[in-house]
């Protein structure tokens, strides 16, 4: 199974961090599935990171760094998963949680999230 983890729970899984629940951590290392992180988490780190956000404190080139070095997949943002965007109703605010559905959406994968109000959309998200 293609999963594209949404920026918590990737933190959390490259951090090593208590927050990740254990079912989580089971499904993240389940063998055969296929770990998945996209450009736009890097860019929310980023930008959370310069306004001070505390839980944002990883340098995202160091990230993706360890990242791609144990074995996650990066995807780039496209123009489709920008205009997918407009499909989704307006249940979350967040823009980057609406781009990493969309990306689910379009490439086939399941958005695994720990935000309740994400887990609200219809489609393909786990909620942990």
């Amino acid at each position: 199974m293609r999963l594209l983890l949404d920026t918590h729970v990737l933190l959390w899984a490259a951090g090593k961090d208590d927050r990740l629940s254990p079912a989580a951590r089971r499904l993240l290392e389940r063998p055969g599935n296929e770990l998945v992180f996209s450009a736009a988490s890097l860019w929310e780190v980023a930008l959370k990171r310069q306004g001070g956000k505390r839980d944002f404190g990883a340098e995202p080139a160091v990230l993706r760094r360890t990242l791609l070095d144990s074995g996650y997949i990066e995807l780039p943002i496209t123009g489709i998963h920008a205009a997918a965007t407009s499909a989704l109703p307006p249940i979350h605010k967040d823009p980057f949680d609406r781009l990493l559905l969309a990306q689910a959406m379009t490439e086939g994968m399941t958005l695994v999230t720990a935000d309740k109000v994400l887990s609200r959309y219809p489609g393909p998200i786990r909620s942990v």
